[in-house]
């Protein structure tokens, strides 16, 4: 009797390999945007707490700008407050506030992630205003201050992926941030 395979035995394995992927590749996709976004998060929230040292040890305000693009992406850069009055644009403009670092753009580094925020998205803060179009929430400048003394302004900065929907939240009287979460099944921000 010949060893081997028969079509039957073939055909059922190669259904049983297409049917198991097709189970699996959407997870293992969902799982993989929600690492980039989660990742995406906390390194914003890392560059806030980096802003935040560079205030106190430099003892002078220290501003994270965040700007949108002509091609809708957004960037961000860190200033050095120039003349003891608060980092501002038109300071930065004219060169009076110095860039400590080059701007990044979040796109560049995770792919498919940006600031940005599903539609008909609640505010991650109780009584707060939704982000609409604005996933940049921290006032008019769009800059998130910290000061010597190791306050800060406070706000929101939204970040999601194909699938996945994440928020800094940046509270003034400490200057510390918390990374939250969205669940689009219960429709409510978690802490992480």
């Amino acid at each position: 009797m010949a060893a081997g395979y028969s079509l039957v035995e073939l055909i059922f394995v190669a259904g049983l390999v297409v049917t198991l992927s097709a189970v699996a590749v959407p997870q293992t996709l969902a799982a993989l945007d929600d690492s980039r976004t989660v990742g995406a998060a906390r390194y914003i929230a890392g560059r806030l707490q980096r802003a935040r040292m560079e205030a106190v040890m430099r003892s002078s305000d220290v501003g994270v700008r965040f700007t949108q693009a002509a091609d809708g992406r957004y960037a961000f850069a860190v200033y050095v407050d120039g003349n003891n009055n608060g980092v501002r644009s038109t300071e930065i403009r004219s060169g009076i506030d110095r860039p400590l670092m080059p701007p990044e753009k979040l796109s560049d580094t995770f792919t498919n992630v940006d600031f940005g925020a599903l539609p008909s998205l609640p505010p991650a803060d109780a009584g707060g205003t939704p982000p609409g179009a604005d996933p940049i929430r921290l006032g008019a400048s769009s800059i998130a201050t910290f000061t010597a003394n190791g306050t800060s302004s406070t706000g929101s900065l939204y970040i999601r992926g194909q699938r996945a929907q994440y928020v800094v939240r940046l509270f003034g009287d400490t200057a510390k941030t918390r990374v939250m979460k969205f669940e689009a099944s219960t429709g409510k921000w978690r802490p992480l």
